[in-house]
């Protein structure tokens, strides 16, 4: 039987979840306020954390669902998505429009990816 490793394990969550040789992450989302662009890196550069601190990487990323709380940003948000995504590496993403946990987010990020 596999271990399961929790990572950032808080009373509601965990950052991460890894089980079978796949990271689950929880959603990320940027400082409230930003604009869409530094939500977006702020996420982008959580997700890299997480991701190091799970033993793996973004070329490694297997899926990404990104949530904007307007549609509006959606060109803003992949100005920054196309810089930071690794060449040849993009994951299969989908991208939609939801009320976020707060008026104040702007982007939401979540990413499963092979260990």
């Amino acid at each position: 039987m596999s271990t399961i490793k929790r990572i950032g394990t808080g009373p509601r969550m965990s950052e991460a979840v890894c089980y079978n040789g796949i990271a689950w992450l929880a959603g990320q989302v940027g400082n409230p306020g930003d604009g869409v662009a530094d939500q977006t890196r702020t996420c982008l550069a959580e997700v890299d954390r997480i991701l190091a601190e799970a033993g793996t990487d973004k070329t490694r990323i297997l899926s990404v669902q990104i949530w904007l709380a307007d549609m509006a940003g959606f060109a803003e948000m992949n100005a920054v998505w196309d810089a930071w995504v690794p060449k040849g590496n993009a994951p299969a993403r989908a991208t939609g429009e939801a009320k976020l946990a707060t008026p104040d987010y702007r982007v939401e990020v979540i990413v499963t990816a092979a260990l």
